[in-house]
């Protein structure tokens, strides 16, 4: 037995490391073609999954700007116009919220997986958003501000993760990008909408 083991280490000591990294590349090449791997999946298999899971990083760029445009009429409809506090925390306790659901976001995806970390990630942004559209107090704004934020932490980090394993090798990179840019698109699409909707009374 132990002779077996010394003839193992031998053989393994005489094989250079060029010759190991040069067997490496050789099948790493054998199982490609113009660059793509034969035995990879089409990446329009993966492309729908990657779009609905860029939503959460959208949903966050959308809810970190929806009040920066109609500022002034929700103050006006809730009561605090003229409080430069109030209005400072109507539009950073989303981001609170959030820094609180990114300290979780790991530890509930190694918990439940990804399906149901989005679950959760969508529950208190609908809680929120339907607490914030409703509401007729400052606290109830930012209660609900607080609720949209946690599941804004908790979104793009698990996205992030579910896009670059569900992602074919040769376009994970831009795959990977897209919720960088589902972000941007968000904050966007919050000013455009909030241009119009700040001259609407009790939008």
């Amino acid at each position: 037995m132990r002779g077996r083991h010394v003839d193992a280490y031998s053989a393994y000591k005489r094989v250079a490391s060029k010759d190991h990294i040069n067997a490496y590349d050789r099948e790493e090449s054998a199982g490609l073609v113009n660059g793509k791997g034969i035995g990879n999946p089409s990446w329009k298999r993966s492309l729908p999954h990657m779009l609905v899971a860029a939503l959460s990083s959208f949903l966050y760029g959308y809810h970190l700007g929806v009040v920066n445009e109609t500022l002034d009429s929700i103050s006006l409809d809730l009561g605090f116009s003229g409080n430069p506090l109030a209005k400072g925390l109507v539009v950073s306790t989303c981001l609170g919220g959030a820094f609180v659901g990114s300290l979780f976001s790991g530890w509930i995806l190694d918990g439940v997986g990804h399906r149901r970390a989005f679950q959760m990630c969508a529950l208190p942004m609908i809680i929120g958003a339907s607490m914030s559209a409703t509401t007729k107090s400052l606290w109830g704004m930012l209660l609900g501000r607080i609720f949209v934020g946690t599941g804004m932490g908790i979104g793009p980090p698990v996205a992030a993760i579910y896009v670059s394993e569900i992602s074919p090798a040769f376009v994970r990179g831009a795959f990977g990008s897209f919720t960088q840019i589902s972000t941007c698109l968000g904050l966007m699409g919050s000013l455009f909408i909030g241009l119009p909707a700040k001259d609407i009374v009790g939008w």
